[in-house]
This record gives structure tokens, C-alpha cells and sequence, in this order.
């Protein structure tokens, strides 16, 4: 670590107070031009993504997140007004909503939201909100999962009076993800036990013409907003997935869209001064462009506690991949975990600077403090001066310990930074699976997964019409159901466990009986 190669290669765009420090990750010359086919390569991949080219071939999509930060960058004048018009309509339903005009059956107005999303479509709102919606105008709710205890939580905390007052927003775009659509199932059922009309409280985003959208004009939702094709899930934050609820929070979504923007105008440049390149490339030179290095994410600001979650999916879903574009089996992919500095220093990074060197570290520099004045906890020292000691101090510990780090750093976290840091690590995620020649726009494995989960539904029902009131073991349901008998057994389990099964234990899970 030199001062010399600290002041050579920081990045910075003072426009809008970004750096990003690469310096102790020891990218040296000789690695730089060996990359350098790769680097060209991947601007023009970038390029063409941006230019409108089939870059899912899998599902024969465009890829057009990039684009909704600057609708004139779109390839056709219908996909820049399938931007720039919904976007205008959401304004004015936020406005609409805070003014009165759109406003319960019951009478008075809509003081709180619901957001029931999966994925990408939770992941981004709730970013969003932890990040820039403190005192929102509207606070905001998640039904995340189909965890029937967290669903109650949540409607607990809203209370049944409350959710007279509640405006809930559906968003998915196919209507069929079966977390978003079973939490829609379970709002309903408590609207209808208040004896309210969940269609009058009641917002959908999702795609035209779908099982959601069909839903909703059935239902007589208050509103519809078009979620497009080509945007997918985890970059999705920027479209109306993300704004809607941005916008009824009362969260300057024109800022965030301008940060995003800045940065994208920055890092389409060329040269040694992008910071998505650069960020790309020190992922590569980590991890061998095989993702040997975990990354661990610390931003050193509470509100961006969620960061880390975020880039979870957004970096994990584009480039796990088993295949390469040439068919070849790679096995891609970066793992990501972490969750906030100064605090988390306390709980693993002993084993971060000490233990085995697996990873890289991402330390995220927020430099105000707070707005106004500190006091000084100890003559001389704020706790703003701590969190920065804490910040430097774990930079330098770890790579005195051989363990390599990048520093970003905005300014504070408002709307236009948060937008910055975003794009900057989707141009990021864009620009290392040309490197590695992946393709980051498909999920093969989620889809596994979600066939893998309606098989085992299937076989549940199977195995609930085969329980009687004589005692029967999983194996003799497995010869009835012609199923595998640890599948059944953890079918009969999960029936027991939720009332609709008697478990007798035997010596072992071979030996158990259930009945009716």
C-alpha cells in the first residue's frame, strides 16, 4: 500500500462526490493488458445490451434497465413512451393519493402502504425505503414471503382498524410467483374479515395481460401500473417496480433517477477512469474471472444495512451460472454477504482478518456524518470521527493481513447517491459477465427450484389423500403415492406439525406412524 498508487489510481467523479478506491487490490500493469481484449470486448457488449439486442436468449428479451434512467436512450420511440408514460402516471397517482383525491371507501385517506413482492420485487422497495424513506410520508409494509407467522406479524402491526387506511400494492409481473400471489390471497382474507373491499385498497404493477392484471380488473384494484419484459427482477428498482411505491412514500424519484443516470454517462466512457470497469476487473483479478473470492459488503452508514441483501441478489442471480455462453460447464459466480460497519466489525471480522482469505472486502464510505452539529463523545472526537477510525482502521488491518479491499465513497445517502451506487453495480454486473462470457440475464435456477417446489406440493396433496385413521409409516404412503418415502415422510411431517396429521414417534423416522 503506497501513497503513490493510492493518488494513480482513485477514480473520481466530483460532480457528484464519488470515488472509488481499487489501490489495495494490487491490479498491476501486467494484469491490465492481458485484459485488455476482454475490456474492449465488453464495452462493445455493454453497447449493444444498451443499443436494444437480445441479451436473454433464452426467453428472446432485450435487456432495457439502463434505459430508465434516460428514455431517450431507447431503441424505439414505443419503448421510450412505455417509460416515460408510466412514469408520469405514477406521479400523479402518488399525488392523487396524498391529496385526497384517491382515498379509501371508508372516508379520509390512505396514511400507510402494503407491498407484497418476491424477490427483486420486494428487494428494491425495501432497499429504497430503509435507505432514503425515513419519516416517509407513507410508511411502508413488506409481505416478502409465504411465511404465514411473518404475514401475521405484519398485519399485526398494522391492526385491523388500520387497514382501512392501508393501500396495498401487488407487484409481480407474471401474477403467478406463488409467494406474491398466496400473500395477495392472504391480505384479501383479512380485508374480507374486516368486512372491507380489498379491490378498493388495492394497486397492482405487473404485466399487461396477466394472471395479476386479470386479477385486478376483476377485482376493481384503484389502479394499474405495466411492468415491460425486459426488465428483470433485481434490476427492476428504477422502473414501476420501484417507483410506485417510491413515489406514494414521497421519495424524490427524479433525483434517484438522476444518480443512476450520472453514473451511467460516466461509466459508458472508455479508459482507465470507469469505476464499473475498474470494480469489474478488481472482481476478476480476486477471484481468478472464477469467482474464488467471496465478497463481503460493509457500508459504514446504517441506513444502507440493506446493501448487502441487495447485491445478494443482484449479483449472485446474474452471474451464478453453470454454463458459459459457448455451453461450457464454469460454474460462475461471486458470492455476497455482509450487512454494516461499524457493527459487524464485532461479529466476524476476526475471522475476516485472521481466518481463511476467501474473500475480498467492499467498504462503502458515507462521509457526512450526520446534518448538524456533533458532540464530541471524548475530547476532541465525534462519533462520526469513530465510524470513520473504524472504517480506515479495518481497510488497513486487512490488508496488513493479505486480505485485499475496494472503498466507495459518496458524500451522504440521499435519493441521487443512492441511484449512483446502484447503477454503478449493475453497469458492474453488466460489464464481469462479459469478462467471464456469461450470460447475467437469465435464472435457470430459480426456475428449478420453482418446478422442484410444485412437484413436492403435488405429492403433498397425494399424500394428505392417502392418511386414514389407521396408523400408516411413510414408506407404506410412499408404495401407495409410488413416491419416494423421504419425500413423503417430509410431507407427512409438515402435515403433522400444522394439525392435519397424528404423529406416533418409533425408533426412527422409518419406524413413525401417522394418521388422520
Amino acid at each position: 500500500m503506497s501513497w503513490n498508487t493510492y493518488a494513480a489510481t482513485l477514480i473520481r467523479y466530483p460532480q457528484f462526490g464519488f470515488s472509488l478506491d481499487t489501490s489495495l487490490m494490487d491490479l498491476d500493469e501486467a494484469f491490465l493488458t492481458k485484459m485488455a481484449p476482454k475490456v474492449e470486448k465488453a464495452y462493445a457488449d455493454i453497447a449493444a445490451l444498451e443499443s436494444g439486442a437480445i441479451a436473454n436468449p433464452d426467453e428472446k428479451r432485450m435487456v432495457g434497465h439502463y434505459w430508465l434512467r434516460n428514455a431517450k436512450l431507447a431503441p424505439s420511440k414505443e419503448l421510450s413512451d412505455a417509460i416515460t408514460k408510466p412514469l408520469a402516471d405514477l406521479k400523479h397517482f402518488a399525488e392523487k393519493v396524498h391529496t385526497g383525491q384517491v382515498k379509501p371507501p371508508g372516508g379520509g385517506i390512505f396514511q400507510r402502504i402494503l407491498l407484497i413482492g418476491i424477490g427483486g420485487s420486494a428487494l428494491g422497495p425495501q432497499l429504497v425505503a430503509e435507505a432514503i424513506g425515513h419519516g416517509a410520508r407513507m410508511p411502508i409494509h413488506f409481505f416478502d414471503n409465504t411465511d404465514p407467522a411473518g404475514i401475521d406479524r405484519v398485519l399485526s402491526d398494522i391492526g385491523t382498524t388500520g387497514l382501512a387506511n392501508t393501500l396495498v400494492v401487488v407487484i409481480s409481473k407474471s401474477g403467478g410467483t406463488p409467494e406474491t400471489r398466496n400473500g395477495m390471497v392472504e391480505a384479501k382474507a383479512a380485508y374480507d374479515a374486516a368486512g372491507m373491499d380489498f379491490g378498493k385498497h388495492a394497486v397492482a404493477v405487473t404485466g399487461v395481460g396477466s394472471k395479476l392484471d386479470q386479477v385486478a380488473e376483476k377485482q376493481g384494484f384503484i389502479a394499474r401500473f405495466p411492468m415491460e419484459d425486459w426488465v428483470g427482477g433485481r434490476t427492476s428498482v428504477m422502473s414501476t417496480v420501484g417507483l410506485v411505491p417510491a413515489a406514494l412514500q414521497g421519495i424524490d424519484i427524479d433525483s434517484l433517477l438522476a444518480g443512476a443516470a450520472a453514473m451511467d454517462v460516466e461509466t459508458r466512457k472508455t479508459g482507465d477512469k470507469n469505476a464499473a470497469m475498474r470494480l469489474a476487473l478488481a472482481w476478476y483479478a480476486s477471484g481468478n474471472g472464477k469467482g474464488e473470492k467471496d465478497m463481503v459488503v460493509l457500508p459504514y452508514k446504517d441506513s444502507l444495512v440493506l446493501f448487502s441483501k441487495y447485491l445478494q441478489q443482484l449479483v449472485m442471480e446474474s452471474l451464478g451460472k453453470e454454463h458459459d455462453l459457448d455451453g461450457k460447464v464454469v460454474n460462475q459466480g461471486i458470492a455476497v454477504y455482509g450487512n454494516k460497519g461499524s457493527t459487524d466489525q464485532h461479529a466476524y471480522v476476526q475471522q475476516l482478518r485472521d481466518g481463511v482469505p476467501n474473500f475480498f472486502a467492499t467498504l462503502i464510505e458515507v462521509r457526512k456524518g450526520r446534518h448538524g452539529e456533533s458532540i464530541e463523545v471524548e475530547p476532541g472526537n465525534s462519533s462520526a470521527d469513530y465510524l470513520q477510525g473504524f472504517l480506515r482502521g479495518t481497510r488497513k488491518a486487512l490488508y496488513d493481513s493479505g486480505r485485499k479491499s475496494v472503498t466507495i465513497s459518496i458524500p451522504e445517502v440521499t435519493p441521487f447517491q443512492l441511484g449512483v451506487l446502484i447503477a454503478l453495480f449493475e453497469r458492474t454486473v453488466s460489464f464481469y459477465a462479459s469478462l467471464v462470457n456469461i450470460n447475467a440475464y437469465h435464472q435457470p435456477g430459480v426456475e428449478a427450484g420453482k418446478k422442484a417446489a410444485a412437484v413436492f406440493l403435488d405429492l403433498l396433496g397425494a399424500v394428505r389423500s392417502r392418511l386414514v385413521s389407521e396408523a400408516k409409516t411413510a414408506n407404506e404412503i410412499a408404495f401407495e403415492t409410488d413416491a419416494d418415502a423421504e419425500d413423503v415422510y417430509h410431507c407427512l411431517t409438515h402435515l403433522a406439525a400444522n394439525g392435519e396429521a397424528q404423529i406416533s414417534l418409533g425408533a426412527t423416522p422409518a419406524e413413525d406412524n401417522f394418521s388422520l
